[in-house]
């Protein structure tokens, strides 16, 4: 019956995560809006870190090796909370945003393979800014920046142990998503406002690589490697471009007018090579720790009117992460709380985005991030687990004319865990 369950569940779960709105930065205003990492509720309590570590029960979205190790098949479903404080140099503003996050489900293939599969955002677009304009102290215009939509991605990873040290693991994924990006103008004393609007979908197909090693020492202590390389691919864009003017009702009732331009819009995002390397040392079901790197060079742009050299620019991208778990004792009867696994971790992210908060010159501002995490893995009946995540980061800068993020993400994941594909022993 739980196993219908699991599927009666991936498949409802599925249609919402595709709907969802996911965002309220305005750093999404950029390109294809802010980017997702992929990692479970797990790895995100602990700064990130996963692309050396695996578990016989837990996924692992960092590193397709991982699934090598899976011994019970794990449906995972995460959803996750932020409370987002923005502040400029003189204002600042709060926003909430919940949303589905990821779903999956992995499972055994023998004892040396397993595969996952799941859904989960790639990026999302969700902004709403206003600037007005005054020219000797009187208001002269008002401009509306708005935007909503992002990316999400179908994945498959597959992952075989070669030895009983070494994994390797192949992950292909399938990116999809519908986008609109609206500017309004609208002078002081003129009846008729300007708007372009841009409307497109975005497609694209990766390939990621991923090899892990894992020794065990003395007393079940075990030390880790790993690696990750998604390889370079395409994020194709194909819509159109409107350009009309409207008018704009004191109760804000639109009116479109005269269409002014509708051409095609047909260009792509070059992603390239983004590499991760890790190692990690702990106890098996103890405790462990783990170190971890990831590199990206310049996102590349081709046919696409919105990526100007005067407003922003991409840049390489880097994180750094270290985090890990302690599990005082995993069969405790006497105490609850010792079968409780504890998590923390600590992040810093170049983002590989520069903008240019005055519009003019080269003056451009490169945007970090950097958070803290803390987690807890709650043991529920049988194998399965609540994993809960509280981590406080801080986004960008209030240099340079732009905003800083000030924010508080609460997440949540179940994993219920079972074992299926047992063939039945008569005695």
């Amino acid at each position: 019956m739980i196993k219908k369950i699991f599927v009666v569940i991936f498949f409802i779960t599925s249609a919402a995560l595709v709907a969802q709105r996911t965002n309220s930065s305005p750093y999404s205003f950029f390109g294809i809006g802010e980017r997702y990492s992929p990692r479970t509720v797990e790895q995100n309590s602990m700064g990130g870190i996963g692309v050396a570590y695996n578990h016989y029960k837990y996924l692992n979205f960092t590193n397709p090796a991982a699934n090598a190790f899976l011994r019970r098949t794990t449906y995972s479903l995460g959803v996750f909370n932020t409370n987002l404080n923005i502040q400029s140099a003189d204002t600042q503003q709060t926003s909430y945003s919940t949303n589905l996050n990821y779903l999956a489900l992995g499972f055994p293939l023998g004892e040396k393979a397993g595969f996952s599969f799941g859904l989960q955002p790639l990026s999302s677009i969700g902004y709403s800014l206003v600037n007005n304009n005054f020219i000797d102290g009187e208001f002269d215009s008002f401009t509306v920046f708005t935007g909503e939509g992002g990316v999400n991605r179908i994945f498959g990873s597959f992952g075989i142990k070669l030895t009983k040290e070494l994994a390797l693991g192949l992950e292909a994924d399938f990116s999809f998503g519908n986008s609109e990006s609206v500017i309004t103008n609208q002078r002081n004393n003129v009846a008729l406002a300007t708007r372009y609007k841009e409307i497109y979908n975005t497609r694209g197909n990766s390939l990621t690589v991923g090899a892990q090693y894992q020794k065990t020492l003395k007393n079940n202590v075990h030390v880790d490697a790993g690696a990750t390389a998604k390889l370079g691919n395409n994020l194709n864009v194909i819509g159109n471009e409107f350009l009309y003017s409207l008018t704009i009702g004191a109760t804000g009732i639109e009116a479109p007018r005269d269409t002014l331009t509708n051409v095609a819009l047909d260009g792509r995002y070059k992603l390239p090579l983004k590499s991760i390397i890790g190692v990690g040392v702990g106890k098996f079901d103890k405790w462990y720790l783990g170190l971890e790197y990831e590199n990206q060079n310049a996102i590349e742009t081709q046919g696409l009117s919105n990526n100007t050299n005067t407003a922003f620019r991409y840049e390489n991208s880097n994180r750094f992460s270290l985090g890990g778990f302690y599990l005082p004792k995993i069969n405790s009867v006497s105490n609850y709380f010792q079968r409780i696994t504890y998590r923390a971790g600590l992040r810093y992210e170049s983002l590989g985005l520069a903008v240019n908060g005055t519009g003019t010159g080269g003056n451009f501002t490169a945007i970090n991030d950097f958070g803290m995490s803390f987690g807890l893995g709650i043991p529920l009946k049988g194998l399965s687990t609540l994993n809960v995540a509280a981590e406080y980061g801080q986004r960008g800068t209030t240099n340079n004319n732009l905003v800083q993020e000030n924010y508080f993400n609460f997440r949540l994941s179940l994993s219920l865990s079972d074992r299926w594909f047992i063939k039945r022993k008569i005695d």
